[in-house]
């Protein structure tokens, strides 16, 4: 059987946090409430700390990610807790609204946040269960990642020596409760750039050598070679491909001499991925020697690609499965075990030897202006983190 919590304190605790504005790279006051809130809970100065990952994070950050340790008053396996502060931009100004069994925003244009400031929520709600009840609790590790929504760049680059020894780890991220990721794709991202041949659209057409078409030309070639979209070739693997950025010409009367494209790939076989990204690599730099001016002159790429996340996958008998498996299942829900699609924080955790399993907390409709959070997920998703952070589910 589960634990029982103050419902109507969890949901405020959600309010207060979502109204705060925090995007990538700007979690500093979204994680001083957070201190705050645990500071007035009882949680010791010195229980409490920084990392430095936002010195090494590629978009210049405040902070870095907020460790906490509470120590135990009995016997029992230690439990880590993660979310990430940071929101995507569209929910800046957000003003929570309780409507029923969602809560939304009623800032026009602007999205809700609870992706991910629900997750927040419940680990700070665990804590402060904790230490308001006078039942004995295993020590207790949580962590509020910053800048999750630019690349994972927190948790890539954090400090996992001060998150410490512990026996299961649960992250608590989009999505609905029962849903159990134990594991995630791996992800790569590419930046292209084409240098032409300037010359007068009109005047001197010949001249020019257009990084647009070459551009165009890689583009299509791709598509037609189904490296694009969905990918897949028998006998060697699948996965994705996207072109997501394409930038480039200031004027019609120009022949284009320089464009800017970012693109994606994704597999969850490391391998493969690597294959895709070199076919994308060829198909630029095919298409700009091909495309050559009257004088046989052609442009040439620049061509640059870097790992966001590997992939992982946890074994489904490992202590953070059975352990989330169980308290889902102690809220009378059915556990579903799913590999994702997309990068998680728990993708870094994996590689910083951290095996943690991802929970949603009632966010719907994430990144958009429509955004929702369906309470009764978020009130369990609480249930769950002070469940696993008392003990229980050994």
């Amino acid at each position: 059987m589960t634990v029982t919590i103050d419902a109507a304190a969890a949901l405020q605790r959600f309010l207060q946090l979502t109204a705060i504005p925090g995007p990538s790279g700007q979690e500093r006051e979204v994680a001083l409430e957070i201190v705050r809130q645990l500071r007035a809970a009882g949680v010791e100065e010195s229980a409490i700390q920084f990392d430095d990952a936002h010195t090494r994070t590629r978009l210049p950050g405040q902070v870095g990610n907020l460790i906490v340790h509470l120590p135990g008053t009995g016997p029992g396996p230690t439990a880590l807790l993660t979310a990430h502060m940071d929101t995507v931009p569209v929910c800046v100004g957000s003003q929570p609204q309780v409507d029923g069994d969602y809560v939304t925003s009623v800032a026009p244009g602007t999205g809700l946040g609870a992706d991910n400031r629900s997750g927040c929520a419940a680990l700070l709600t665990a804590a402060c269960e904790l230490l308001a009840s006078d039942r004995p609790h295993p020590p207790l590790v949580l962590c509020w990642c910053v800048q999750e929504e630019v690349g994972l760049e927190g948790s890539r680059n954090m400090d996992a020596t001060k998150i410490g020894p512990h026996d299961r780890a649960l992250n608590f991220d989009g999505g609905t409760v029962e849903k159990l990721t134990i594991g995630a794709i791996g992800g790569e991202r590419m930046t292209i750039d084409i240098t032409g041949i300037a010359a007068h659209a009109g005047a001197a057409p010949q001249d020019g050598a257009s990084a647009i078409v070459m551009a165009s030309k890689a583009i299509a070639t791709l598509h037609e070679a189904g490296w694009l979209g969905q990918v897949s070739r028998p006998g060697e693997g699948e996965g994705t491909a996207n072109v997501g950025v394409f930038q480039g010409g200031d004027a019609t009367n120009v022949v284009t001499p320089k464009v800017h494209l970012r693109a994606e790939a994704r597999s969850h076989d490391a391998n493969f991925r690597t294959v895709i990204v070199a076919a994308i690599r060829q198909a630029f730099e095919s298409a700009a020697k091909e495309i050559c001016n009257a004088a046989g002159e052609s442009g040439s790429v620049a061509f640059d690609s870097h790992v966001d996340y590997e992939a992982f996958c946890l074994d489904k008998e490992s202590p953070s499965v059975t352990a989330a498996d169980a308290a889902v299942a102690a809220l009378g829900r059915e556990p579903e075990q799913s590999i994702s699609n997309g990068g998680l924080d728990a993708n870094w955790l994996f590689r910083h030897g951290i095996h943690s399993v991802t929970l949603g907390c009632g966010q719907r409709n994430i990144h958009t202006e429509n955004e929702r959070l369906f309470i009764p997920d978020y009130l369990d998703a609480c249930r769950i983190a002070t469940a696993v952070a008392t003990g229980q589910f050994a």
